[in-house]
């Protein structure tokens, strides 16, 4: 899993795996998925990450071994 913030455009990407997109939908105006071409959810992008979250605290709970 991979995050990543991009302060010049206000931009949260949260990555759960690193495979081809198939399709992306979006959730609201401000919230895109990434699907697999089976279905899965590969990636979230959220816009105007900043107001939508808190985006400067990150905190990874339960990793797997």
């Amino acid at each position: 899993m991979k995050t990543q913030y991009f302060e010049d455009t206000d931009t949260l990407y949260i990555e759960f795996r690193a495979l081809d997109v198939a399709e992306t939908r979006d959730l609201d105006e401000n919230t895109t998925l990434d699907l697999d071409a089976d279905g899965s959810l590969l990636a979230i992008t959220v816009e105007h990450a900043s107001t939508r979250t808190d985006v400067r605290r990150l905190t990874v709970e339960g990793i797997a071994a």
